[in-house]
């Protein structure tokens, strides 16, 4: 008579190979889901992040290139100067929403930092696919008042991500098709989401009329949350037409 057949086949040292109860089984599977939602925050946090930032630059100079190749557009000015006055930079009309308008190039933030900048301030249509929004009503480029922009610290590529970092008198240059207006930074201000009154026209200041050029850019504060808003502030200092080629300011980092 034969003998029946084990329950599990002799590993070759002779001992059975015991089966993965239920438990090791769900065990196995909370750890590799765990390992993918890692591999996803990632993806998320740096690997989409630098492709993102990638992609924004690589825009930026791509719309520098056309400018360059193109014609600039005859000058749009108001009233004319005094005699032996700076004449006022060209203005321009405000951009439509998620209309692709200019690109900021910051030198302290790497000499490949160009980042287009639209019309608007929403997530869906400007921020997230485009990289810096122009809050609708505020000054354009080089006008008198306080234009005022966003863009994200974190995610989609962090066009703000080093907002921190900028230092006294360190330039903050806008290209559009007709040249490049350079602003230098002034300060830093932590404030409240609902803080509005950093977009009048001279910042946190009510019911006075602006007689200077001003920029103001918004992000996130801190890292990750929303609960401050980080503020840099500029001036005005320099308008060069296209014509004279890029100005000395995109180079400089002290």
């Amino acid at each position: 008579m034969t003998d029946p057949p084990d329950s599990a086949p002799a590993s070759p040292g002779g001992r059975a190979r015991r089966r993965p109860g239920v438990a090791g089984v769900l065990g196995e599977i909370f750890v590799t889901i765990g390992v993918v939602l890692l591999l996803f925050v990632a993806w998320q946090l740096w690997i989409g992040d630098w492709i993102g930032a990638a992609e924004k630059n690589a825009a930026g100079h791509s719309l520098s290139a056309q400018w360059a190749e193109s014609p600039a557009p005859a000058p749009t000015t108001g009233s004319s100067p005094a005699p032996h006055a700076t004449p006022a930079p060209p203005g321009m009309a405000q951009p439509g929403d998620g209309k692709v308008f200019a690109v900021m190039h910051v030198p302290r933030f790497g000499a490949d930092y160009a980042v287009p900048m639209a019309g608007g301030v929403s997530r869906p249509r400007t921020l997230d696919p485009i990289g810096i929004g122009h809050y609708p009503g505020t000054p354009m480029p080089g006008a008198v008042g306080n234009m005022a922009v966003a863009a994200h610290r974190t995610t989609f590529g962090k066009p703000f991500n080093q907002i921190a970092k900028l230092r006294v008198g360190d330039a903050i240059v806008i290209e559009t098709k007709a040249g490049w207006y350079t602003y230098r930074f002034r300060n830093l201000e932590y404030v409240k989401p609902d803080a509005v009154d950093v977009l009048l026209p001279v910042p946190q200041q009510s019911n006075v009329s602006a007689d200077g050029r001003y920029l103001t850019m918004t992000s996130c504060s801190p890292m990750w949350y929303k609960s401050e808003r980080i503020v840099a502030y500029g001036v005005f200092d320099a308008f060069t037409p296209r014509a004279d080629g890029p100005p000395a300011s995109l180079a400089e980092v002290s």
